[in-house]
């Protein structure tokens, strides 16, 4: 079938023609050589013009080896290869378990040293049809293949050793894909880059007698597999019943790691034996037996298993936005909201198991719904963050493939940034089963009712069924672990001591710091503690560049407080050098502050810390009570805060910040409103 690619193939426009350069064959007739010239035309009319080149040819080797029952092909480029380095390899060979399935095997390098300063493009044009190609290889040989059936060819008998004086019969491999055209365009190429396809690289040799698995029970366990994916399967099954000491897997989990690394056995077997390795070390096979999530978690927690999907797929249900993450980490710690959720993926599995057998198809992942109604700043606490993603590469890691769908409802403009932290973190294969609904998008047509029965969808989302999901809140700050009592709380301080800052406010020196935005809808954000003391936080924006002047404090215990910059001239003139984007907000002491602002215009925008003192009294009016009494609290005239700030670029949120619709913070409800700018091209949010 190979063989009838030549000398032309309509199949492949861009394949123009060949001649065999060199033919040969060893004595016995078992080893078959051809060498030829390929002339193929390459779709970059541009470039080749400049280089003065009309048509592009390439030398390409094909050996068969009856005896062995393989065909390997060897290509490399003629034309430009003192620029372009390109190397092809493919190989077809019989399956070692079954005769009736062929392993084909491919690589490729393609290495520009120069090409009249095209590199960049000539290495996108390579990559982009050498990839396109693969699929199309397939295609080529299967027609071929057909085209032979149809001739009355289904079998060619098995190579033998020819009598002396007489030809041997010959025997031709079975084929089942084919790529190699995936060179007819990737003569004039890339970049040192190596690009390999392997369907099911080569294992160690299984004996006939090796298991074979029952089309019943792939149908009604394991789901759809081609015959390449089930030979994997065995494979790697096997070599963990031969090396592995402990318990095997099932195959479902088996199956879930070679899904996750595309069936390429050798990235598969070390992924998994990483996981068995990291499941034995942290007894994670028990934790279901094991684990009692303290009374804190089934109170504040926001999440639990809320029946099913219309796939059968176990739902769980997490309600992010009503979740005080600062609050957990620093009541309970990373480690037990680690081994929290580590807990809720063995039970997901678990449904998983048991919903197979209640359908009688298999169900081998779960759905997730997010509601993130009342999502703020708060969520994005550093700390919070960073235990977030350390919990994210632990499931990537050790349970691939187990989230069949994600869905995100009622996202906030805020969620945005999170997504922008999260999201390189997250499987390119797991990005693909997210959908994000802003708004009430989620309801109606192409919404939840898509994925999720009506009967089953929460009544908080507008559904008619009831959910025992908690609905969380703040957790008291009286619960709060000390350094004392935690080793866990260790990555707190430590996180903080990183990245954070802090400084002093002195009754009239407030402490300012200068952001320069070169381009507008960029994000400012930050978060800050109030340590001690009152303070106002403002929000400035200014075409002049402030000048930096430093505030010595005369009190002792100043080295201790940080420093106090001030950018503010005291000669300009608020409204003309410079304008308030944010409105004042009152900060008090002990207060958690985070917030965002989206920039309107280029400039410097100043963040002001100021020391918060009573409003002046008209003649008929007294001071307020709270007022006095704040003011006596301020003792040596100063206030000690800490923060952190960050500019997002815009384009991380163009085109996605505009579509989400602000919301009321599920938080701002409990401690503080939620704020926004009212300039009408410009927006904030602020939390406590």
């Amino acid at each position: 079938a190979y063989e009838k690619r030549f000398p032309t193939c309509p199949e492949i426009p861009v394949f123009l023609g060949s001649e065999i350069l060199h033919e040969s064959k060893s004595d016995d007739g078992a080893i078959h050589i051809i060498e030829r010239s390929c002339k193929l035309n390459v779709d970059a009319p541009r470039l080749l013009k400049k280089a003065r080149v009309e048509y592009v040819f390439f030398i390409q080797k094909n050996t068969v080896n009856w005896k062995e029952r393989t065909l390997l092909i060897e290509a490399h480029n003629e034309t430009f290869a003192n620029r372009v380095v390109v190397l092809e390899t493919c190989s077809y060979s019989v399956h070692p378990e079954n005769e009736e399935w062929t392993c084909f095997e491919q690589s490729a390098s393609l290495d520009i040293k120069s090409f009249f300063g095209f590199e960049s493009t000539v290495e996108k044009i390579a990559m982009k049809q050498y990839t396109s190609n693969i699929k199309r290889g397939k295609e080529v040989i299967e027609h071929y293949l057909k085209e032979l059936i149809s001739q009355g060819i289904t079998f060619i008998p098995r190579w033998t050793p020819p009598p002396v004086g007489k030809q041997k019969d010959e025997q031709t491999p079975a084929v089942g894909h084919d790529a190699d055209d995936g060179l007819l365009e990737s003569e004039a190429s890339g970049t040192t880059k190596e690009q390999t396809g392997s369907s099911c690289p080569a294992a160690e040799a299984v004996s006939p007698d090796a298991d074979k698995l029952d089309a019943d029970y792939i149908e009604r366990y394991l789901g759809q597999l081609t015959p390449m994916q089930e030979s994997c399967l065995i494979r790697l099954r096997q070599w963990l019943q031969e090396t592995h000491k402990g318990k095997i897997p099932k195959d479902e989990h088996i199956l879930r790691f070679l899904r996750a690394r595309d069936f390429n056995i050798d990235k598969a077997r070390e992924m998994l034996c990483q996981s068995l390795s990291w499941r034995k070390q942290y007894q994670v096979d028990y934790i279901l037996q094991s684990w009692r999530p303290p009374a804190l978690l089934d109170e504040y927690y926001t999440g639990g298993w809320h029946y099913q999907d219309k796939d059968g797929r176990p739902l769980y249900i997490l309600r992010l936005g009503q979740m005080d993450t600062k609050g957990l980490v620093k009541a309970l710690g990373e480690e037990s909201l680690l081994r929290h959720v580590l807990s809720i993926n063995e039970e997901g599995q678990k449904r998983c198991e048991e919903n197979t057998n209640i359908f009688g198809r298999p169900i081998t992942s779960w759905t997730c719904l997010v509601d993130l109604e009342g999502l703020n700043m708060r969520h994005l606490w550093r700390p919070g963050v960073k235990a977030l993603l350390r919990i994210i590469e632990v499931v990537e890691d050790n349970y691939p493939e187990t989230l069949g769908r994600l869905l995100i409802v009622r996202a906030p403009r805020v969620f945005p940034v999170l997504w922008t932290l999260v999201s390189p973190f997250i499987n390119e294969n797991t990005r693909q089963k997210f959908l994000i609904y802003s708004g009430n998008n989620y309801q109606g047509p192409g919404g939840l009712v898509d994925y999720v029965d009506k009967d089953v969808i929460p009544d908080f989302l507008g559904g008619d069924c009831m959910c025992t999901v908690p609905e969380g809140g703040l957790v008291p700050k009286a619960l709060y672990q000390t350094g004392e009592d935690s080793d866990n709380s260790d990555h707190i301080r430590l996180w903080t001591e990183t990245i954070y800052h802090s400084a002093s406010v002195l009754k009239g020196a407030p402490h300012e710091i200068v952001v320069e935005i070169l381009e507008g809808e960029s994000v400012i954000t930050w978060d800050f503690d109030i340590l001690k003391g009152d303070v106002v936080f403002s929000l400035f924006h200014s075409k002049r560049a402030p000048q930096t002047s430093y505030k010595e404090a005369t009190l002792p215990s100043t080295s201790a407080a940080g420093d106090n910059v001030q950018l503010i001239d005291k000669a300009w003139v608020l409204g003309v050098d410079y304008s308030r984007v944010e409105s004042p907000l009152v900060c008090r002491e002990g207060e958690s502050i985070q917030g965002s602002h989206v920039t309107r215009w280029p400039g410097f925008y100043i963040l002001q810390w100021k020391m918060h003192g009573p409003l002046p009294c008209s003649g008929t009016s007294l001071p307020r009570v709270d007022d006095v009494l704040a003011s006596l609290q301020v003792s040596s005239h100063k206030c000690k805060l800490i923060y952190y700030y960050e500019v997002l670029a815009s384009k991380d949120f163009r085109g996605s910040m505009s579509s989400l619709e602000s919301c009321n913070s599920g938080f701002s409800q409990l401690s503080g409103a939620t704020t926004s700018s009212s300039q009408s091209q410009s927006s904030s949010h602020l939390s406590r």
